[in-house]
């Protein structure tokens, strides 16, 4: 079922999300060589708290950490911890926040100093293609169109677009219906309708879009090795339009 938001829970929304953009803002700032995946964590829990939210993440099916770390390879759900960050590295920051019954969600790609020009590539048209898709956001839209959004740009641009994984409705839960994939044919699939909020999250692949998961049950990998990237926003419909709850 999916369910519908008000504007005042959109707003109570609103809150959330601003706490989970601020953080993961100050986590980009300090994205560099030589730090731990488990320090951004440390970093993000102690803020989340201080800002009296809550670490969404923690202990959903299991899940231990606030955040979800993905380096590289890594397409998403990486587990914070001892792995050291090295220059030309990148890594997906993903974070959840609940705050006065409500959740936010969002997730960067951050480059880790110096990356080569080919994977710069990869995480400005993963960036785009969210941009591309929360424009599709509108009232009588179809789930299609911002699937689409993300495909065409992808593709256009020699990536893939990863299939087993999708974007999300988002409310006082994390995840609710629908779900919201990063593929689609526009004019198909179904009717946005105002009141909806949805977590879009394209993951974009350097090679094939085929992907599996890790023996530790979580972290998502490439078929293929090569890279991924993944950018987030959750995003509400509204009668006037789009509008990016989490973007600070």
């Amino acid at each position: 079922m999916i369910i519908l938001k008000s504007r005042d829970e959109i707003r109570k929304m609103a809150l959330a999300s601003r706490i989970v953009g601020e953080v993961l803002l100050k986590l980009k700032e300090a994205t560099a060589p030589g730090i731990t995946t488990d320090d951004l964590n440390r970093m993000a829990d102690e803020m989340i708290r201080q800002k009296k939210g809550v670490p969404t993440f923690i202990g959903y099916r299991g899940y231990p950490k606030a955040l979800c770390t993905s380096v590289n390879e890594e397409v998403v759900h990486g587990i914070p911890g001892k792995r050291v960050l090295k220059e030309g590295d990148i890594i997906g920051i993903d974070l959840g926040v609940t705050f006065e019954g409500f959740v936010g969600d969002s997730a960067i790609t951050v480059l880790v100093g110096k990356v080569s020009a080919e994977v710069e590539r990869l995480v400005r048209v993963t960036a785009e293609s969210l941009d591309r898709a929360i424009e599709m956001v509108r009232v009588d839209a179809r789930l299609g169109d911002v699937g689409f959004a993300v495909q065409s740009h992808a593709e256009a641009n020699g990536f893939s677009v990863v299939r087993d994984f999708v974007g999300h409705g988002i409310g006082r839960n994390m995840h609710e219906e629908p779900q919201v994939p990063n593929f689609g044919k526009p004019g198909t699939g179904l009717r946005i309708q105002e009141g909806m909020v949805l977590a879009i999250e394209p993951m974009v692949n350097m090679g094939t879009w085929e992907t599996e998961i890790l023996k530790d049950g979580w972290t998502v990998v490439t078929k293929d090795r090569k890279w991924s990237a993944h950018f987030e926003h959750t995003v509400a419909c509204t009668a006037e339009g789009p509008i990016v709850l989490t973007r600070v």
